[in-house]
């Protein structure tokens, strides 16, 4: 990949330096007629040539001109086109007006078609690339924190690849993703996770982040059904539509090269205590650490005060003293280098763009990596005057050695950390081997050695991934135009997971090994037609058609000992392996179409349908059509308000029904095999009974919102009210095991959706010295609620950990905790027992919910001639966390919360039974907090948040000295992530953290692998 990288530079620059030869510098300055102010990134073209440059951030420009030519060609989207005769000057300074033809602003929409935003009746918002990759955040999802109104992102922790979760405008389904699907020019891709539980598991990352954000030219999200509706059963949580960049408009040979340099450590560590070491109720007497001495075989920090005495220790002896930092200092300096190289030339009938990318990662965690080989070519060509073809390829491959462990798990080192000896010194673990070969460690009961966990524990894995599409378009006239696509997404994985000889419960090792094939196929035709019928009515119509196939293959093996230490292959095995494998396969078929009216070009009204017929559904209920209205009215030019205050104004108005399929073989039951026995292999029929009668969920969605701009353009609100409702939800709910299954799949119950989204923006100041303020505001509430279940159904569990769980309930918010609280007498006190600590209420009850009450962003952008300073706000209002860190943290001793009462004692504030009388009862601190174990709402906390999302500071050299090194532009900025958490309710661990980007997963913390602030700097070479 390097080689290649390399080749590709010195081929391009030979050309470069071929093409400027016989030629002349010519520079100057692009300033706005009207505002006299800089213009960057107008196109300057020599005209009848391919040689072209595009104008910096000051308006500023430099190219060469060959010696026979003397007219340059100024281009900018909303300004009238220039040509200026240069004669002999080398200085050339051009004003550019407004062209009120093209000021409409054009944005891509469902099934890839551009569309004006005036004429659309829904909420749409569109993110440069620029944007995207500013920060040089590696996940694409993860970028989108804080940059648009009603989209919520979870990471799921601070591990190398580690997923991230994103909704849009709440849940819809129980059982469903409910993750918007994800388009890459026009074609859909997988953005599956793997489903990690709480008690162990491997982030493997979701399948969007292998995007290339160098790649982004934009993306618009189709926030809710209304605006997806084209996509029919896909469209019910929203659609991210990503358009790459192309060589479109490229004149000629150019190379950009980026390379980023980025530092990354532990954004927030839980706060220990460092005044008790190891063991309980004040003893401790080190033998073998398994149980051999007094209390040395616990995990706990309830032992004798940390004094420096000297004690036998499970080095030797030694100074009975904490180590306060022995949990930080475990961690090492992560590393991200990040180096792009784009390539692009073009002339009038062709045009392409190959981008090569490597991404090489050093995770916090030592000896966890992450290396991303990416290439992508876009290549569009003008075959006839009629026929125009285009082609989008891309090709991923991840790969990791090892990737952290997490959950409640043995393997998961940050949950050693909460079960742990506070004078424990980690860097006498790190030679983690006797002189025998076994396992040196500290406690030989519980725990591994952590770095035998990182460095003989592996978890590797690697995928390789191409998607892309090639596509026809033929114009049978200037109004009327026939596209057909056909794409696909694929990629092969391998995930193997070891655990070396002498592991602790595993003492003859063992190891998983998985492979996993996953692909998707589109073929696509869409006819199009746009043509003005007078002067005051326009209508556009399309017709198309699309057939899917999905398709998924998995085969794992497990081996539960090995009879050679350290040979990880199943001809290695200690008695029988147990292989598994999986298949499954599903087609949709559909037809669509759109009608658009236009009158007087401030009047739209737009209708769609579609009709999906699934293969994963009963024959007699799979086909289900979708339909959508929308409007919108541009009442500023229909009244004639031409004002400088109000410059612009819409009215939008829609209504959409979409849908949503289910997984395979739902509608009939499978076999399934088990281990053999004896060698003979038995098979099982499936536990959940099947239907053959479930119908599609079904979503209905209204929205209504105004687009408002002020003072020419210099401010601008956007405002949007959506209500939706999804029936029918696909569940498996739980049955009698006397019909011989534990489920059935049934349709069952309602989830609403109410919210509203409000982004505002502007310019505050504009000078004609060239400073200039941006700031835009984006906020979003959101009402997510379970409307109604089924007779007979309390409440649909989605998940659970450590008795709490996590449930859909009629009338209650999407996802509540449901467990036990504090025995409470009628006035709130906490009621204690007989020794003084708090009883558990025995009746269970709903202690909080997941979602958040409101989510916002606040981005501030300042430029100076060649400086800019961006920074992004990112906050988060509500949505509760069950942080079992904090439950097991004070079980253990080990959080700082608890040196309370370590000598005196605690009397808990409450009463001692339900008549109010006031508690006096002394209870010692050990038994105080191990009591709460179990007492959900003791360990239930706000999850609002407000946070240092993005800080960028740029430099772009000036083009007087960039020409002098024959480049087209030079740019060096400092880039710093998730800096700083500026505000948190919840104690120890980062609120933005889950174990995973599922739904079960949300909301429940254990030991997460802390989330990283990330500094360094990214510099920008234009050839």
């Amino acid at each position: 990949m390097k080689k290649t990288i390399l080749l590709s530079m010195l081929l391009v620059v030979a050309l470069l330096q071929q093409a400027m030869a016989q030629s002349r510098p010519v520079s100057g300055q692009v300033l706005d007629a009207n505002t006299n102010q800089p213009l960057p990134g107008v196109t300057v073209l020599v005209k009848g040539t391919t040689v072209g440059t595009a104008t910096g951030p000051e308006g500023n420009f430099t190219l060469s001109v060959p010696e026979d030519r003397n007219t340059l060609v100024f281009r900018y989207i909303g300004y009238k086109t220039v040509e200026r005769n240069i004669g002999n000057s080398n200085t050339v300074n051009v004003q550019m007006g407004l062209d009120s033809e093209q000021l409409s602003e054009v944005v891509v929409t469902a099934l890839g078609i551009e569309r004006e935003k005036k004429a659309l009746g829904y909420a749409i918002q569109e993110i440069a690339g620029e944007s995207v990759n500013q920060a040089r955040e590696t996940n694409v999802v993860n970028a989108l924190s804080g940059k648009v109104a009603g989209v919520q992102i979870v990471n799921s922790s601070g591990a190398v690849g580690s997923s991230a979760r994103i909704t849009l405008r709440g849940n819809n389904s129980l059982t469903g993703d409910n993750q918007p699907l994800f388009v890459v020019d026009g074609i859909p891709i997988n953005n599956s996770t793997n489903a990690n539980d709480g008690y162990g598991g491997v982030d493997y990352g979701n399948a969007a982040s292998d995007i290339n954000p160098n790649d982004i030219a934009s993306i618009s999200v189709l926030k809710g059904a209304n605006a997806a509706a084209l996509y029919g059963s896909r469209a019910a949580n929203g659609v991210i539509l990503i358009t790459t960049k192309s060589g479109k408009n490229a004149q000629g040979l150019g190379v950009t090269i980026d390379h980023s340099t980025t530092l990354e450590s532990p954004l927030v560590l839980p706060d220990y205590q460092d005044e008790y070491g190891q063991g309980l109720n004040g003893l401790f007497e080190y033998v073998d650490g398994a149980g051999g001495g007094v209390m040395d075989g616990v995990d706990e920090s309830w032992g004798p005060r940390l004094d420096g005495s000297n004690r036998t220790q499970f080095f030797g002896e030694g100074p009975w003293e904490a180590s306060p930092n022995n949990v930080r200092d475990f961690f090492q300096t992560g590393i991200t280098n990040n180096t792009n190289v784009a390539i692009t030339g073009g002339n009038e009938k062709a045009n392409a763009r190959l981008s090569l990318g490597y991404i090489d990662q050093e995770g916090i965690i030592p000896n966890t990596d992450l290396t991303r080989y990416s290439a992508s070519l876009n290549t569009n060509m003008t075959l006839s005057p009629k026929l125009s073809a285009a082609a989008s390829f891309n090709y991923i491959q991840n790969k990791s050695n090892n990737r952290p462990s997490n959950g409640y798990s043995g393997d998961n080192i940050m949950q050693q950390f909460i079960w742990f000896g506070r004078q424990v010194d980690i860097d006498r673990l790190r030679d983690y081997r006797n002189e025998d070969g076994t396992q040196f460690n500290w406690n030989y009961n519980y725990h591994n050695n952590p770095y035998w966990i990182l460095y003989e524990n592996l978890n590797g894995n690697q995928r390789d991934r191409l998607f892309g599409n090639v596509s026809l378009k033929y114009e049978f006239t200037d109004w009327l135009n026939l596209m057909v696509r056909g794409g696909g997404d694929m990629f092969a994985e391998n995930r193997k997971r070891v655990w070396a000889v002498e592991t602790l419960g595993f003492p003859q090792g063992r190891f998983y090994e998985s492979e996993r094939f996953v692909s998707e196929t589109n073929f696509d035709f869409l006819f199009a037609a746009d043509r003005d019928l007078s002067e005051e009515i326009s209508i556009g119509a399309t017709f198309g058609g699309n057939t899917r196939r999905n398709n998924f293959r998995m085969n794992d093996v497990l081996v539960r000992a090995l009879a050679v230490p350290g040979i990880y292959n199943v001809s290695n095995a200690q008695g029988n392996p147990s292989p598994s494998n999986f298949r499954s396969e599903r087609v949709v078929n559909s037809l669509y179409g759109t009608a658009t009216i236009g009158f007087r070009d401030y009047l739209f009204l737009d209708l769609t349908a579609r009709n999906d017929w699934a293969s994963t559904l009963p024959i007699a209920n799979n086909s289900f059509f979708y339909p959508s209205v929308s409007t919108s009215l541009v009442f500023t030019d229909a009244f004639g308000i031409d004002s400088d205050v109000l410059s612009y104004g819409k009215l939008r108005a829609s209504w959409a029904q979409v849908g949503n399929d289910t997984d395979p073989y739902r509608t009939a039951g499978t076999f399934f095999s088990n281990d053999p026995w004896d060698g003979t292999p038995n098979l099982s029929y499936t536990n959940t009974l099947a239907n053959a009668n479930l119908q599609p969920e079904q979503t209905t969605s209204i929205e209504v919102g105004t687009d408002l701009r002020f003072f020419l353009d210099r401010a601008y609100v956007d405002f949007t009210y959506y209500k939706k409702r999804t029936v029918d939800q696909i569940v498996p709910i739980s049955t009698s095991g006397a019909s011989g299954f534990t489920s059935q799949v049934v349709n069952v119950g309602e989830i609403g959706n109410e919210g509203i989204e409000l982004q505002v923006g502007g310019t505050p100041i504009q000078t004609a010295g060239g400073f200039n303020w941006e700031v835009i505001v984006n906020f979003a509430k959101n009402r997510n609620e379970v409307v109604s279940l089924t007779e007979g159904l309390d409440a649909f569990q989605l998940g659970s950990y450590w008795g709490l769980s996590l449930e859909a309930r009629p009338g209650e918010t999407y996802g509540v905790f449901y467990g036990t609280g504090y025995l409470r007498d009628d006035a709130g006190n906490i009621v204690v027992d007989a020794v003084g600590r708090p009883r558990k209420d025995p009746e269970r009850r709903v202690l909080g919910d997941i979602l958040p009450d409101w989510t916002g962003g606040i981005r501030n952008s300042f430029s100076y001639k060649g400086f800019n300073l961006s920074a992004l706000i990112d906050m988060r209002k509500g949505g509760d966390i069950f942080s079992v860190t904090h439950m097991f943290g004070l079980y253990a001793g080990v959080l700082e919360e608890t040196l309370e009462g370590r000598e005196e004692g605690i009397v808990v504030p409450g009463v001692k039974d339900m008549e109010g009388t006031t508690n006096d009862i002394n209870v010692s601190s050990q038994r105080y907090f191990q009591s709460l174990y179990g007492t959900h709402e003791a360990h239930i906390f706000d999850g609002s948040f407000v946070k240092l999302r993005e800080v960028t500071l740029g430099y772009e050299l000036p083009q007087s000295l960039v020409s002098k090194a024959k480049l087209r532009g030079v740019s060096i900025s400092l880039i710093g992530r998730n800096l700083l958490l500026l505000h948190s309710n919840i104690p120890h661990v980062d609120p933005e953290n889950a174990f995973g980007a599922d739904i079960a997963s949300q909301g429940f913390e254990f030991g997460a692998l802390p989330s990283t602030r990330s500094y360094g700097v990214n510099l920008r070479l234009t050839l």
